[in-house]
């Protein structure tokens, strides 16, 4: 019996599809930049460093996904010149929602903002709840769930993924896609506007 939640697994490779003209999920499809040139002086670099922003409104950008997960890039080598070697987000999840069965070399650091729910790493079951810090360590194949039926969830990712992926530790896997059905009662849910 399949689980009912389960989508048709990733095709062949780094999660490209079978058929080329077909898109599974679009932030696996674009091209990024996930490690900048730094070329110049020191001196121009460090300068250039020096005079770049420190806080960074997330407002501003826009979210995507959808219909249960949707996230938001706050910080990363593409988005900010003085990351390098971290990235951060937001993700938010809506009633009841889960996200994408995956795993990736680098570990990543979650800070719940709002709600409560659980995550499975390597099969394992984790609780966690707002003001809770959840670790997923390098390597884990990992799924997080929001487990309150009639609110969001919110977590805020920080990760040295650039760093990891700078040295050539590149591993990353999709083993199921997240739905692409809302949930039932939740049809019009949104992210919040305020972060």
């Amino acid at each position: 019996m399949t689980d009912l939640y389960e989508r048709k697994p990733p095709g062949p490779g780094h999660n490209q599809p079978e058929d080329e003209n077909e898109v599974k999920w679009e932030r696996w499809t674009k091209r990024r930049i996930f490690v900048r040139e730094l070329a110049g002086t020191y001196s121009h670099l460090y300068k250039q460093l020096l005079d770049q922003p420190r806080v960074y409104s997330s407002r501003k950008l826009p979210w995507k996904g959808g219909p249960q997960q949707y996230g938001k890039q706050i910080i990363n080598p593409q988005a900010a010149m003085v990351a390098q070697s971290i990235e951060t987000h937001i993700e938010a999840y809506g009633p009841g929602a889960f996200g994408q069965k995956h795993g990736h070399m680098n570990s990543a650091v979650f800070y719940v903002i709002k709600g409560y729910g659980h995550d499975i790493h390597d099969g394992r079951h984790i609780p966690w709840k707002a003001g809770d810090v959840m670790i997923v360590e390098n390597g884990c194949v990992h799924q997080h769930f929001n487990d309150d039926p009639e609110n969001e969830a919110i977590l805020l990712v920080m990760k040295a993924k650039p760093l990891f992926l700078f040295m050539h530790l590149l591993f990353q896997k999709i083993v199921t896609y997240p739905p692409n059905e809302p949930i039932k009662g939740h049809e019009d849910w949104q992210p919040p506007t305020d972060l």
